[in-house]
């Protein structure tokens, strides 16, 4: 019974958000006080889970997801995006061109939401296309293989950031394990599958004629202001910026387990290694030498942080009601009949994260609310799990956190708002995208999983 009020739930959930059109938000809260109440808590006591859910998450969360956006936006807006764009791309043979835009997509997506860097090298992608007579998807598919990858796989991202938190995981392992899962990833969704995808839909001719394409995009519809040169930061400097607080991250780590208790080193560095610290780090230094001493003015500087908090709050509200859902299955007991029907040793739990997750995705289309309701349901197995006594390390934490990224990243379609995003920007009908685009997340999340599996089967 417990498992059908389970199911109950989630089919009421993607009701609320598909059928009625309420926001996720709205709906996750709705959802989780009333999962409570029907499971048998007081209805006190479940609004006090509620509370208890969301004020565990959100002190972290949303300092994280907020400098994250603010240093995305000061990077953008120095131009430095554009500038590593080009500098990856200038140089390289046509072929070396989709590598190249496939780590374009991965660098550019780590501080700056998925949407925004596509619209921001959107330019790009039609300047390569006129200039080489391709299709602009022939550009566009190893892009947003990278930018899918990251947005999914890499901290500090908001969605693996908010699954990082509610599985307990560690971040620097996170970050080394997406990348090992979502390079292949991109590999095998980017350069390797875009020309099998043009031969699909038939653009794949070099000389494609543009008045073929079925949608209307253009350069001139996307409201992106140029930056005067004389302020852009280079692609070296961009780089730079990008790396700086993964790096801190990562020091920060790992610095227990090469040196010792008590270094004044370990302590400095787990200090700034602290995600709020380097990306406060991050946002100072980009504010002061990609923003002020490029003599843009800091009145332009304090609107453009302050825009970006709009996206990251939404974000940041969605994940806090994720956690209040999953702080009810814990306190109703939900998480233990979780457990109970998914035996570890029959059905690893990574199998499971993924499982649920990909339904969750496919059902309500956005991948950051998969990554979350799907983190959500799985933390009560495995806390349920580890208070039976079993243990799992910090490269199985991360493995888990991976899976459910994999599960959001598969089957993008009409539910899903990046998949209108990139058909409109890379000028394809429906049909032509859920071909083109469609296969391609579902071969990212197909490809991460799989590595996942393989590494679990070896630290299991």
């Amino acid at each position: 019974m417990n498992l059908l009020l389970l199911l109950a739930a989630i089919a009421v959930l993607l009701f609320l958000i598909l059928g009625v059109r309420l926001q996720a938000f709205v709906s996750l809260l709705i959802v989780a006080i009333g999962f409570g109440i029907v499971a048998g808590m007081d209805p006190l006591d479940a609004v006090q889970s509620v509370q208890n859910g969301i004020g565990g998450t959100l002190g972290y969360v949303a300092t994280v997801v907020g400098l994250g956006a603010m240093f995305g936006a000061l990077l953008e807006a120095s131009g430095g995006v554009g500038n590593l764009a080009k500098a990856m791309t200038d140089k390289a043979s046509d072929r070396g061109q989709q590598w190249s835009l496939s780590l374009v997509g991965f660098l550019v997506s780590i501080p700056i939401f998925l949407d925004v860097a596509l619209i921001i090298l959107a330019p790009l992608l039609y300047g390569l296309a006129k200039k080489s007579g391709r299709s602009v998807v022939y550009y566009g598919l190893p892009l947003t293989a990278g930018l899918l990858v990251t947005h999914s796989f890499i901290p500090p991202t908001p969605g693996p950031i908010a699954v990082t938190e509610l599985i307990g995981a560690d971040l620097a392992w996170v970050i080394l394990i997406g990348v090992v899962c979502g390079v292949p990833a991109m590999i095998l969704g980017g350069p390797y599958w875009t020309p099998i995808a043009l031969r699909i839909i038939g653009k794949e001719g070099k000389n494609h004629s543009h008045e073929d394409d079925e949608t209307q995009a253009s350069p001139a519809d996307i409201d992106v202001k140029p930056v005067d040169e004389t302020l852009q930061a280079g692609a070296l400097a961009a780089v730079v910026a990008i790396l700086l607080p993964i790096v801190l991250i990562v020091f920060g780590s790992t610095a227990k387990y090469w040196l010792g208790d008590g270094s004044s080193l370990r302590t400095t560095l787990e200090f700034f290694g602290h995600p709020f610290l380097a990306l406060i780090v991050a946002v100072v230094v980009t504010y002061y030498f990609y923003g002020v001493k490029k003599r843009i003015p800091r009145s332009e500087l304090l609107r453009i942080m302050t825009k970006a908090m709009e996206p990251a709050g939404v974000v940041v509200l969605i994940t806090g009601a994720g956690s209040a859902f999953k702080q009810i299955l814990i306190d109703s007991g939900m998480g233990a009949s979780l457990a109970e029907a998914v035996n570890p040793e029959a059905v690893p739990i990574v199998v499971f994260a993924f499982l649920v997750t990909v339904i969750i995705r496919v059902a309500q289309g956005s991948a950051t609310v998969a990554m979350i309701t799907g983190a959500g349901l799985t933390a009560p197995v495995l806390e349920t799990f580890i208070a039976a006594g079993v243990e799992f390390s910090g490269l199985q934490l991360a493995l888990i956190v991976i899976a459910i990224s994999s599960g959001a990243s598969v089957l993008s379609h009409v539910n899903d708002s990046g998949f209108w995003l990139v058909s409109r920007y890379l000028k394809m009908n429906e049909g032509q995208a859920l071909k083109a685009f469609t296969t391609q997340t579902t071969i990212i999340g197909l490809t991460g999983f799989a590595m996942v599996l393989i590494l679990w089967f070896f630290v299991a």
